[in-house]
């Protein structure tokens, strides 16, 4: 039996695409019977006839793949595309490096640990690139025996 018609009507009613619709194999002789829109709204009423769901893309293995990327994972050199630099830009690593060397100076400032003076003459030499880490800095104060007496 063809039942392009009703599916077509159907399609329409349902607001879906005719592929989406779907007939109940137990009623299939009374959906062919249904020849007006009224007749398949009724039928829809009934559940004879249903908008089957939309079928998507699962996102399930990419939540995967980022919950490995979170734990560190999947970043080795083979999956790397672009240069150390495009990854990571010099200008983020050195913004990331300075505020992380202020924030520890202004606390050794704030614990007076060290004198305005020297948290001056600190401040300017990282601002000019002196020390790599605030472990660079701790060990150059150390060296120099920069700490309040």
């Amino acid at each position: 039996m063809n039942l392009s018609v009703q599916r077509r009507l159907a399609a329409e009613i349902l607001d879906v695409g005719v592929n989406r619709v779907w007939f109940d194999p137990e009623r299939l002789e009374e959906i062919s019977a249904a020849v007006t829109r009224e007749d398949v709204r009724s039928l829809i009423k009934q559940g004879a006839i249903k908008a089957s769901p939309k079928v998507g893309v699962s996102r399930a293995r990419a939540r995967k793949l980022c919950e490995k990327k979170k734990k560190g994972r999947r970043r080795g050199p083979g999956s790397r595309r672009g240069k150390a630099t495009a990854r990571m830009p010099n200008k983020e690593k050195w913004m990331t490096r300075i505020r992380a060397i202020r924030t520890f100076l202004k606390h050794l400032r704030a614990r007076r640990i060290i004198t305005q003076n020297i948290y001056r003459k600190l401040y300017r030499m990282a601002k000019g690139g002196a020390f790599e880490s605030v472990a660079y800095l701790k060990n150059y104060i150390r060296e120099k025996r920069l700490t309040r007496k």
